[in-house]
């Protein structure tokens, strides 16, 4: 009879461990912060209203690093058309950034003015950020770590580079400045 209740005493002991045991596993799996997705990050837009990108879940997105001086930036033009024809696929996101070359010294007035003077902007604009180096966005970071987001290393090596975002904030594909916004290359994956 000692020994029965000796084993029925050293069951509870070894379960009372286990459930300790994966009491801490739980709490501990529970209180883990999940990694971000592209619709967490807050952003001011070119007129100063913070929107996060959770706005366009369900959507398309192309986000492109702009810049008002450099040789790329007669790809506004193509942006535009771009926004225009396919405006129902796909939601334009221009980042202004001065990190290359210092081609985008402008103020936001004076990026969206001649952005919309120039080339017709419609498209959403945001206001001037870093995009890379140890000052880039958050979202930027975001972008161009495979940690994170779980796709992409690349970031952005100069102006009017692209990130494609599928509708579920997935990133589908890096394109580099070169890459023409009505290029096939981008228009047969909308």
């Amino acid at each position: 009879m000692k020994k029965s209740i000796l084993k029925i005493s050293g069951l509870f002991a070894m379960a009372a461990i286990v459930a300790v045991f994966w009491a801490g596993t739980t709490n501990k799996t529970l209180n883990k912060q999940p990694l971000p997705t592209i619709y967490d990050f807050k952003l001011k837009t070119i007129d100063g209203e913070e929107i996060t990108l959770g706005r366009f879940k369900g959507k398309k997105m192309l986000l492109i690093n702009t810049a008002s001086e450099c040789g790329f930036t007669p790809q506004y033009k193509n942006l535009q058309a771009l926004h225009e024809q396919y405006g129902s696929k796909v939601v334009l996101i221009g980042f202004p950034a001065n990190n290359f070359g210092a081609q985008e010294p402008g103020t936001s007035t004076e990026i969206k003015s001649f952005c919309s003077k120039n080339y017709g902007v419609t498209f959403q604009m945001m206001e001037k950020i870093s995009v890379t180096g140890t000052d880039a966005n958050p979202l930027y970071k975001w972008l161009s770590n495979k940690a994170a987001n779980g796709v992409n290393d690349k970031a952005p090596n100069w102006n009017f580079c692209k990130y494609l975002i599928d509708e579920k904030g997935n990133i589908v594909k890096f394109f580099p400045s070169k890459v023409d916004p009505l290029s096939t290359e981008i228009t047969s994956l909308l």
